[in-house]
């Protein structure tokens, strides 16, 4: 009882906070935006948050908070719309709600794949919520006990279970928390500020890249080409249909299976790394366990979109649980939503010092989260002929007002031309781990948790080192506590377990195999970076030895996983799963354009802001790729192009922004927004 006595100031206060009519309209404006951009396949919450970053520096916190949160909980519940009437998974975490959803909506019935969809996403957000009140309130008290070799040990705990259920090759996923990690050391040490793969004839590189950039690039970016690429409409489907309260029916006959789904997506979101991969599949399959008729799954039976959609959207609230306690992303989106507290100040730090220091703002969390997906199932349902519509429209007319979108947020977080550059470089390396089957999500990860867990080791290190000067029992009794002994046993486990189960997770899809050359060729460029940062940081001299410890760890530890993959790839036959591809996928044989010429359309905007300045850049390329790559006729084009410059100069405007100068502004004085 005295645990709930001591929270419950913190549970009013965060009422109090979130009740406001200015917190809830940031909400619904969140819920809004997520909806928007869960509708396009791929893009999903990581892209989502990865825009709002760099408006998320100086906002009051808990209107950022409320702007996130919307985001996060809807897009679960959005991307619904591509799984059942495109037949393309939203997300990774929806990919089995395509296998019922989607026959449901050539039958004509749409709407009642949709609705009872709806309705157990509505159901298992709230369970989510509910599990992280309980869960924040009974581990409180445990977690304050935790210190650097704990924080360490769950570090580490997080990374290795991000890595080894990041696929169907459980090493891909390790080297690609590696290159993440890698990533994420570039710059200044922050110990003795020894420069990481960077110079100071480059400045740029000297504080590292940003979480926004990263975010945009490695998920946004190869979304964005791949959709383009087949430069048609995302569905082909004009009408849903009717059938709105039958699918609430069918919730409400099947709510205990929702209730089990739900619990599953607690669990698996609880898991570090595990979350949208595998908790749709694990939650069909139980689905289809426990029926007692099983010949319609796959056919269009509604309890196939039920169970997977009630699991996907728990997990959110699961995801939270590793992310608030720990500072340990429980997902790609959860990795942003971390850097986004830090950007909002006032001390709001994830981990311990967040359920010590600011109970009542952790709390705000959960009822936004729950008050999130209330408002994104009501709007799901009250806004589906106008989503579904707009899935009509041809990508080719959103795509250069997105990649508009995306570019100036990316400049936004450090007001350089060479955060374009950047963007174009790492959304190219994106493309590429897409491509041959890498996980997405370990890069991001490793990329976050980079900072701290450098921090934590040298912490850890140093702490140590002082006790073992008082005795030996001392330190032996600082870093291995029993907390440490657990997570040890724990992380063993886990990648024990996980080794035996990685064979069944698809981190990009079903992507087929064939053909050694593309992903061999990808393998030996990866190794390449890895000795070079090897390289780099075995050249820090000796005083400076605290910076180059734990980038020479980790490029050692990528660098034997790298090899082993090479090995493995020299040994086996072309059509084992090493050798994913996707271009040898049959959507991408249905691509009406390859990557290159629509790279060029990126590069071509990159190339002329670095002339011209963004606005004056961006107005040509609007012209161009209207008229050319999407063959409007000249006045819908120079109306969309107006459309999107107005729509730019006014969010400036209004944020009292900048944009990206080029070389003439340093030749020319030119008023705003042309300087």
């Amino acid at each position: 009882m005295e645990i709930f006595a001591d929270a419950l100031p913190a549970l009013s206060s965060a009422w109090g906070q979130i009740l406001q009519p200015m917190v809830l309209g940031y909400l619904v404006l969140g819920v809004c935006m997520g909806l928007t951009i869960g509708v396009f396949p791929g893009l999903g919450g990581i892209a989502g948050l990865s825009l709002l970053l760099p408006f998320m520096f100086g906002m009051d916190p808990v209107l950022g908070l409320a702007l996130m949160i919307g985001m996060i909980a809807v897009v679960p519940t959005s991307d619904t719309f591509a799984s059942v009437l495109m037949g393309i998974p939203g997300s990774s975490a929806s990919q089995a709600t395509v296998l019922d959803g989607f026959p449901m909506a050539k039958k004509g019935k749409a709407a009642r794949a949709l609705s009872a969809a709806f309705a157990s996403s509505l159901f298992g957000g709230l369970v989510g919520a509910a599990f992280l009140t309980l869960f924040i309130l009974v581990a409180r008290p445990v977690v304050l006990l935790f210190k650097s070799p704990e924080l360490l040990m769950v570090s580490i705990f997080g990374l290795s279970m991000v890595g080894i259920l990041a696929g169907r090759i459980a090493i891909k996923g390790v080297v690609a928390a590696g290159l993440g990690l890698l990533v994420g050391t570039i710059g200044e040490g922050p110990f003795n500020g020894e420069l990481r793969m960077s110079s100071y004839d480059y400045p740029y590189l000297t504080d590292g890249l940003k979480l926004v950039i990263v975010g945009l690039g490695i998920f946004a970016i190869p979304e964005i080409v791949a959709l383009l690429r087949k430069d048609k409409a995302i569905s082909d489907r004009q009408s849903i249909g009717g059938g709105w309260f039958e699918g609430i029916r069918d919730w409400w006959a099947n709510k205990w299976l929702s209730a089990r789904c739900s619990i599953i997506g607690v669990i698996v979101g609880v898991i570090p790394g595990l979350g949208g991969s595998v908790v749709d599949w694990i939650s069909y399959g139980h689905t289809i366990q426990t029926a007692k008729d099983k010949e319609n799954f796959g056919k269009g039976d509604v309890r196939g979109v039920i169970g997977p959609e009630s699991s996907n959207n728990a997990k959110e609230g699961g995801g939270l649980v590793p992310t608030l306690l720990f500072g340990i992303p429980g997902s790609g989106s959860m990795a942003v939503f971390i850097g986004a507290l830090a950007l909002l100040g006032n001390g709001i730090d994830v981990g311990p010092s967040l359920l010590e220091n600011n109970l009542d703002f952790t709390y705000s969390i959960v009822w936004l989260l729950a008050l999130a997906n209330v408002v994104g199932t009501i709007l799901c349902i009250a806004l589906s002929g106008g989503i579904a519509r707009l899935t009509n429209v041809r990508f080719a007319l959103l795509a250069p007002f997105i990649f508009m979108i995306i570019a100036f947020a990316a400049f936004q977080s450090g007001q350089n031309l060479m955060d374009l550059v950047a963007l174009f470089a790492i959304g190219f390396i994106g493309i590429f781990l897409r491509r041959f089957d890498w996980s997405r999500p370990a890069f991001l990860i490793g990329f976050v948790l980079s900072t701290p867990v450098e921090n934590y080791s040298n912490n850890a290190n140093q702490i140590a080192g002082i006790r073992f000067k008082e005795s030996f029992e001392a330190g032996m009794a600082y870093i291995l506590s029993p907390i440490v002994i657990v997570l040890i046993v724990l992380t063993l486990l886990s990648v024990v377990i996980g080794l035996r189960q990685a064979k069944n997770i698809m981190a990009e899809g079903d992507i087929p195999s064939g053909g050694k050359r593309a992903p061999l060729t990808f393998l030996l460029v990866v190794i390449a970076f890895i000795c070079y940062a090897l390289w780099d940081a075995a050249s820090i001299p000796d005083y400076a030895a605290t910076d180059r410890v734990f980038p020479m760890f980790v490029a050692s530890v990528s660098l034997v996983g790298a090899l082993i993959l090479l090995v493995q790839m020299m040994l086996k036959p072309e059509t084992h799963t090493l050798f994913a591809d996707g271009e040898r996928s049959a959507d991408a044989k249905d691509n009406a354009f390859g990557l290159w010429p629509t790279l060029a359309w990126f590069a071509f905007l990159l190339g002329l802001t670095s002339l011209v300045g963004f606005i004056l850049a961006l107005a040509v390329f609007l012209v161009s790729f209207l008229r050319m790559r999407a063959g409007l006729g000249w006045v819908h084009t120079v109306l969309y192009a107006a459309v999107g410059i107005a729509f730019m100069l006014g969010m400036a405007a209004i944020l009292g922004r900048d944009f990206p100068p080029g070389l003439l502004q340093s030749y020319v004085t030119l008023p705003w927004p042309f300087t």
